[in-house]
């Protein structure tokens, strides 16, 4: 069924986020002191029965230089430097193994799939800890270190997102000036973010991004990652305000209003997970060039296939 709005007052929705007025800062000086520390890329060949793409073992320096893993996959022969999509994985989910996701080296472009730090357990393996220590906190990642901006697990992610744009451009095959970010659910959390805040970035898809209108997200749905901050806030009821404080750091809709690259946005009218309305909200403030599918009768898995094609698509116009 329908989980939010009718879908006439979805297209006038509009988030009423009050963003910290430190919000520029805070980002501004999380980013240089990623890329102050940690050690240079390095990429190793994996041996694997593919015969149309190469694989490499990436670690690059994330969040306070700590280190991150990733796959690239190149199209075997290709002749470079090649368009190139850094891909975000969902919640729960990690890098993978090499073998999957091929979609992207198959269809010509260097495909570097960022891991995710702390997860990977889930549904898809991964092989990034997070070291950081945290307080108290609800199952889960979204309340890891909510009480604070500067421990929140999101503003570790996020940093690790726009430090993967950073490091693609040195590896083999990549074209620093075709840069686009890719992801569902956490994934496009992380593409709103990168499209933001890595300059190097040309081009954005977003499949029913997470952590949009955060404050009205947890009012709308039941259902986890979302639930872990209510269930959080049930129990420290007196900690309302500074976890409202927290999450306006890396809610999407601030994102929104500060990235210009074109962007392709989607929504799914039945989700569950990601109540529509806050996609709309993001859509909505997104400052660039962008376009919007809508999927009335499927929940959290939106366009499936057809979202990947269309995003294809996208990609090869605007990156040429």
């Amino acid at each position: 069924m329908f989980t939010d709005l009718p879908e006439a007052e979805l297209r006038q929705h509009r988030s009423d986020l009050c963003e910290p007025s430190d919000f520029d800062a805070f980002w501004a000086d999380t980013l240089a002191e990623a890329r102050s520390c940690g050690d240079p890329v390095a990429a190793t060949p994996v041996s694997t029965p593919l015969a149309g793409v190469d694989v490499f073992d990436v670690t690059f320096p994330g969040f306070a230089g700590q280190p991150v893993r990733a796959w690239l996959r190149v199209p075997r022969g290709a002749p470079g430097p090649l368009p190139t999509v850094v891909q975000y994985v969902g919640y729960g989910g990690g890098r993978g193994h090499p073998l999957e996701n091929l979609l992207w080296s198959a269809a010509g472009f260097a495909h570097l799939q960022m891991d995710t730090r702390g997860q990977g357990s889930g549904w898809s393996r991964g092989d990034t800890p997070d070291v950081a220590a945290a307080g108290p906190q609800a199952p889960g990642m979204a309340t890891r270190g909510v009480d604070d901006p500067r421990r929140y697990y999101y503003r570790r992610f996020l940093t690790d997102a726009v430090r993967a744009v950073d490091a693609v451009v040195d590896l083999p095959g990549v074209d620093p000036g075709r840069v686009a970010v890719l992801g569902h659910s956490q994934g496009g959390a992380a593409a709103l973010a990168a499209a933001a805040l890595a300059p190097r970035v040309r081009a954005a898809v977003a499949h029913v991004p997470f952590l949009c209108d955060i404050p009205r997200a947890v009012t709308l749905t039941d259902s986890a990652p979302y639930r872990e901050i209510r269930d959080y806030l049930a129990v420290h009821r007196d900690r309302e305000e500074q976890v409202r404080r927290t999450l306006s750091y890396v809610d999407g809709v601030a994102f929104a209003r500060r990235a210009t690259v074109p962007a392709r946005f989607s929504v799914a009218l039945m989700d569950e997970i990601v109540p529509p309305s806050t996609v709309y909200a993001a859509y909505h403030d997104y400052r660039g060039e962008k376009e919007l599918t809508v999927w009335r009768f499927n929940g959290h898995e939106a366009g499936g296939i057809d979202d990947d094609a269309a995003a294809v698509d996208f990609f090869l116009a605007a990156l040429g």
